[in-house]
């Protein structure tokens, strides 16, 4: 291999090292990443709202559950929508930062994905009035432009230890606990999903049936549930900066068809 095709593997391998965090067996290895936190606490994450046809149901079943949650909204969502984004930090819940428009970091052209990442944290800001402290990429995907990214702009990326694959057609409040429930334990962060924008129409309906039985399950065994502001996650800065040489998952994983996070 000549020197030109040794740096440009080289500058890929760069790009897309910290991609290889979306793998289960990689966040094992980071737990601050993952989202592990306090012993007695779970952490509850929605990703992809705000969305007027289901996140203001989401919020008065947290409002009746008298539990918060960190909402990881969308750009191009909350742009659409501000009051709904203002709410849920009226209400008090957390406001996070999810990108612009669902897209992986590993497709897009070189710039962009950075740009939108501190362009949605400033509509966060400017909508709220309040400065987002986490980054959930999509698709869980880091590349070494978006990890820069949110660390320039002050955001500290976040990704999930357990999920409800409540984004699929076939998925149930029932189905979703089930797929939560070996992930259930002190110090988890789970996913969820309080809009079907790029999930199957009508898929959060599943989330949605299962938060009371979710928060009853956490309590019950003595755990607290709620935002990640609360979750007391550690840091994992030197082993992110360790991985290296591991491929992306590609869009056509068999878990998630139309989107995973």
């Amino acid at each position: 291999m000549n020197r030109a095709a040794l740096t440009l593997t080289g500058l890929a391998i760069l790009h897309a090292g910290p991609a290889a965090t979306w793998l289960p067996s990689v966040r094992r290895l980071l737990p601050g990443l993952a989202g592990v936190g306090l012993a007695d606490h779970v952490a509850l994450t929605f990703d992809d709202g705000p969305d007027p046809r289901s996140t203001p149901r989401f919020l008065a079943e947290l409002e009746r559950l008298g539990c918060l949650a960190t909402f990881f909204v969308l750009g191009e969502m909350l742009e659409r929508h501000p009051a709904l984004g203002r709410r849920i930090v009226a209400e008090g819940h957390e406001i996070a930062v999810h990108g612009w428009s669902h897209e992986n970091a590993l497709a897009t052209r070189p710039g962009r994905m950075a740009a939108e990442t501190h362009r949605a944290a400033d509509l966060v800001a400017a909508v709220t009035g309040v400065d987002p402290t986490w980054y959930r990429p999509p698709y869980g995907v880091l590349s070494a432009e978006t990890l820069l990214a949110a660390r320039l702009r002050g955001l500290r990326p976040v990704l999930w230890t357990a999920w409800g694959r409540d984004w699929t057609r076939s998925a149930s409040p029932a189905s979703v606990l089930a797929t939560l429930a070996s992930g259930l334990r002190g110090g988890a962060t789970l996913l969820l999903h309080d809009s079907d924008h790029t999930s199957a129409p009508g898929s959060w309906r599943s989330g949605l049936g299962a938060l009371p039985e979710l928060v009853n399950r956490c309590r019950s065994t003595g755990l607290r549930i709620g935002p990640l502001r609360d979750h007391g996650v550690s840091g994992d800065r030197a082993a992110l900066h360790g991985v290296r040489e591991i491929t992306a998952p590609r869009k056509s994983t068999p878990q998630k068809p139309h989107h995973f996070l």
